[in-house]
């Protein structure tokens, strides 16, 4: 069996294996499957489609269960259902799985469609610390029910004695605890190079009935596409450029006999593969980057591309790089420091947003009802950047409701501002401070929510300190704070501001709200004194009526183990 997250082992509810694993045929000739017939008509119909169809995330999951057989999960001894579905690839790992549908979003679609136990056992972090929204709160639920698959990092529920270790750390414990290893394995397979369009790099070959396929001279580079008035498609499956005989027909370099051009061009990956090179250097007509400039600027600080795109971009960029850097173009062996991938947005029916299936928002419409700066703090607000999110119409409320606090937090300047509100700005300049850093955008405008509920409820705070807080919501909502910014009697642009410092004598904290869970979901939480011991946080958390209520209904008052995190969370194992 392979994984990507041994972490989510003990929420593994049923297996997959490809159609054409090895074992399954076995299975078959020993006359184990129950379903016979079933099982050779889905492995036939899986046959006929290419790695794409299968792979593509937007696709219906479908599987068949093998009966008469069933897999152990070796961290918990339970018995799991086998299933054979398309969207698991004999070469990718082993060909065998574990699927945890609350942790994997193709695992949870098949879940869902066969009625299969979706059990969470990795809690989301930035809602451990009780630092959630009303939204965060919602999608929590929706998390901890096995509503909504979670693919993130977390601390550990529902796994035994690895309860309420970081996700990271389990991963290597969880392995060495059943008896698995750490591997490396690779989904980069043999790449066809070559599309049947007019668009695109033409590749510099020529194909020769004497001398085969014979390379393009260096000194007929760069090979240019032809200039015509129009490329029709040429009704054989051909490139456009196959119908252009002024351009196809030329002469071998090699026998000077008659030769065809090859007519395929190269895929777009040609070129994006290495543009930001060309970046460095754009109008070098001699060479692809100057040499000096290339090592000035290279490399890369940080990519941030969609997660998909993303992923393979880095792979081919970095086969491509690492080509240029052997024959000595570049300076460095790697092109990026580092890579951030994007969630997609997904519609509101779950799936991915496609003309096809008519769930497209566009975003004209909801800049015309909301406005701009409302969209854009929705979709910061929607959930971690890098992970996926469904859009919901309705969540615009939260942040229009936000804004217009802010707006009518200028009319509550006053001479002074409240002990509260000073430390909770402080705190807000830093953690914005460092969430834009991290692109944990989402959890900043969170903690500017707080901040703004304070000052709608204390009703007074100084322009000086008001001004504060526009220019570190200015990156979220630029319209909206340069006009209140103008409105002040300010007359520079917000975004040229020096972005605010925070004293960090005024950060600290008496007290701290702890989150406290029973067999790993938040019961309760409970202020306490930021330098309490654990045997006082124990104490504590069993006086709370809403932990002992939970305690004496889910393990009739017995406690196994008792777990604190701290400053962070208390967990009770009944």
């Amino acid at each position: 069996m392979f994984t990507t997250r041994p972490d989510t082992l003990f929420g593994a509810t049923y297996m997959v294996l490809a159609p054409e694993h090895k074992l399954v045929q076995k299975l078959i000739d020993e006359g184990i499957i129950e379903n016979k017939e079933g099982v050779e008509k889905y492995i036939k119909e899986a046959s006929k489609k290419s790695h794409i169809e299968r792979g593509d995330m937007t696709k219906e999951k479908t599987g068949v269960e093998l009966k008469g057989v069933k897999a152990i999960n070796p961290a918990n001894n339970e018995e799991l259902p086998i299933f054979i579905a398309d969207y698991v690839m004999a070469d990718y790992g082993t060909g065998a799985i574990m699927a945890v549908p609350a942790h994997d979003e193709r695992d949870f679609e098949f879940a869902n469609k066969y009625n299969i136990d979706i059990k969470p056992v990795i809690e989301p972090k930035m809602l451990i610390a009780g630092e959630g929204n009303e939204i965060n709160k919602q999608q929590y639920d929706s998390i901890m029910s096995g509503k909504k698959p979670y693919t993130g990092p977390g601390h550990l529920i529902n796994s035994g004695k690895f309860d309420g270790m970081e996700s990271r750390e389990a991963k290597k414990a969880i392995t060495e605890f059943v008896g698995g290893k750490m591997a490396v394995s690779y989904k980069l397979r043999d790449w066809v190079f070559a599309r049947q369009r007019y668009w695109g790099e033409p590749i510099p070959l020529v194909h020769c009935d004497n001398c085969g396929v014979v390379p393009v001279p260096d000194e007929e580079l760069p090979l240019r596409l032809p200039e015509v008035e129009s490329y029709e498609p040429t009704g054989t499956g051909e490139s456009p450029l196959a119908g252009i005989d002024s351009w196809v027909n030329t002469k071998c370099s090699e026998c000077g006999g008659d030769a065809k051009r090859e007519t395929n061009t190269m895929p777009q990956w040609a070129g994006s593969s290495w543009y930001y090179l060309r970046y460095i250097d754009p109008h070098n007509d001699t060479a692809l980057v100057d040499k000096e400039k290339e090592a000035y600027w290279s490399p890369v600080d940080f990519y941030v591309g969609g997660a998909e795109h993303a992923t393979r971009h880095l792979i081919y960029a970095r086969f491509w790089h690492k080509f240029l850097y052997d024959i000595g173009v570049v300076t460095y062996d790697e092109p990026f420091k580092k890579l951030q991938t994007v969630g997609l947005i997904m519609a509101e029916d779950g799936r991915k947003m496609s003309k096809r299936w008519g769930n497209v928002v566009n975003p004209d419409d909801v800049i015309d009802e909301y406005g701009a700066d409302t969209f854009r703090i929705y979709e910061m607000f929607m959930g971690p950047f890098d992970q996926a999110a469904n859009w919901n119409t309705k969540g615009l409320a939260g942040p229009r409701r936000f804004l217009e606090k802010v707006w009518k937090a200028q009319y509550h300047i006053n001479d002074t501002t409240s002990e509260q509100i000073e430390k909770q700005l402080h705190k807000t300049i830093k953690k914005v401070s460092t969430d834009i850093n991290e692109m944990k955008y989402n959890t900043a405008i969170s903690e500017m929510m707080i901040l703004v509920n304070i000052i709608e409820k204390e009703k007074k705070i100084t322009k000086q300190d008001f001004e504060s807080l526009l220019k570190i919501l200015s990156p979220f909502a630029p319209h909206i704070t340069q006009e209140i910014w103008s409105n002040l009697g300010n007359e520079t642009f917000l975004m040229e501001e020096k972005w605010p410092d925070y004293d960090e004598g005024k950060l600290i904290e008496e007290t701290f709200m702890l989150a406290v869970q029973v067999n790993g979901k938040v019961r309760a939480q409970i202020e306490v004194s930021k330098d309490v011991e654990e045997k006082e946080v124990r104490e504590i958390a069993l006086a709370n009526d809403v932990v002992d209520k939970w305690v004496k209904k889910l393990g009739n008052g017995e406690i196994k183990r008792f777990i604190y995190i701290t400053g962070r969370i208390a967990n009770i194992v009944v």
